[in-house]
């Protein structure tokens, strides 16, 4: 088969031995695979990434002398199965799954595995316990950004929302706008969105926000701060020790940016008991001072990924129409393509998610 490889340092098109599924798993042709933030990072700063997954315990064992093939975002379809194996799905049905499978009991990560070709191959061997048929004839390309709109589900689903809440999100990027995403699905609102490029942040309005800001001409927290207001509010200690004003209404940011100093800026914009959902994966050393979070007796919660429910969830969101990803989808390219596709990622007024097409 032929896969995009990243090897030492640069993506070549190389051929590859076709994987052969084992019992329990199937073999299925990748359709659509997108290009994620982290492939962005793990091909930059290679043994950074390595090292950090390391130490936070192999989360991603990656061999940075090795060959690997990237793609962990993506939508396949059934070729064959691997023996004793029932036929639960026929050929040629279009599925996603979790960027991951199983060999026996043995789990294995797909993306950033040595050993197992991610999406940026033409075939991948996915465990069939694992593999969620695409329904309502959603397309392969929309059914690949199923990963990614699980990332923002996931923290959407973490911030424990309550119906008075006003969101808050940090940076509209890919993860950003899958919070926006998944935020709309919860209709919490306003939503209120900030990011320095114009194109992001015509996509937040897209994905569902309400308000979006420039932080170079306005402060983001003083937008919310605004939206947050009640009538007849006296913001006066006597006033609030007392209850003779209305609260203000909750605050809930989500910070998806993900590079050092964010999370400071953050802590020191936020309102007091607001709720920090750290969704932005930062792989750099960071810093901030505990003391605003102290006095505003602020929570801080970082998360990742997804739970299997949050990804299903995320799949059925998009193929009912709950969540358009289409404007996300800025480009697609081959193989051949894919090295030039992360440079040109680097641009965020120039793509949102770049879609790898293993056939082309």
């Amino acid at each position: 088969m032929r896969a995009a490889v990243f090897r030492q340092g640069s993506i070549v098109v190389d051929t590859l031995p076709d994987p052969v599924p084992e019992q329990g798993q199937v073999l299925v042709r990748t359709m659509a695979c997108g290009i994620c933030g982290s492939d962005l990072h793990a091909a930059k700063h290679t043994h950074q990434f390595v090292n950090l997954a390391k130490r936070a315990g192999n989360r991603w064992a990656m061999d940075a002398d090795r060959d690997v093939v990237f793609g962990h975002e993506f939508c396949c379809e059934v070729v064959e199965y691997g023996p004793n194996t029932p036929h639960r799905l026929a050929p040629g049905t279009l599925v996603c799954s979790m960027p991951m499978t199983l060999a026996g009991e043995t789990v294995q990560g797909i993306g950033y595995s040595n050993d197992i070709a991610g999406g940026f191959a033409q075939y991948m061997p996915l465990a069939d316990r694992m593999l969620l048929p695409v329904p309502n004839g959603l397309s392969a390309a929309n059914a690949a950004l199923t990963e990614p709109i699980a990332v923002g589900w996931h923290a959407v689903e973490s911030a424990r929302l309550a119906p008075d809440d006003v969101p808050l999100v940090i940076g509209c990027g890919p993860v950003g706008l899958a919070v926006i995403a998944g935020l709309a699905v919860k209709n919490v609102h306003p939503i209120i969105a900030a990011d320095y490029s114009p194109v992001r942040r015509a996509l937040a309005l897209k994905m569902g926000a309400d308000v979006v800001i420039d932080p170079a001409e306005t402060s983001p927290y003083a937008s919310w701060q605004q939206a947050a207001t009640p009538a007849g509010f006296d913001g006066s200690r006597y006033a609030q020790l007392f209850g003779l004003s209305p609260k203000m209404r909750p605050g809930v940011i989500f910070e998806c940016v993900g590079v050092p100093g964010v999370i400071q800026k953050v802590m020191e914009g936020a309102p007091a008991s607001a709720r920090i959902v750290v969704v932005g994966v930062c792989m750099e050393t960071d810093r901030f001072e505990p003391f605003f979070g102290i006095v505003k007796q602020l929570n801080v919660q970082f998360v990742l990924a997804y739970t299997a429910q949050e990804f299903a969830d995320s799949l059925h969101h998009i193929a009912e129409g709950r969540i358009d990803v289409s404007p996300l989808i800025t480009g697609t390219v081959g193989l051949a393509g894919v090295g030039a596709a992360f440079t040109d990622l680097a641009n965020p007024e120039k793509h949102a998610k770049i879609l790898v097409d293993p056939r082309v």
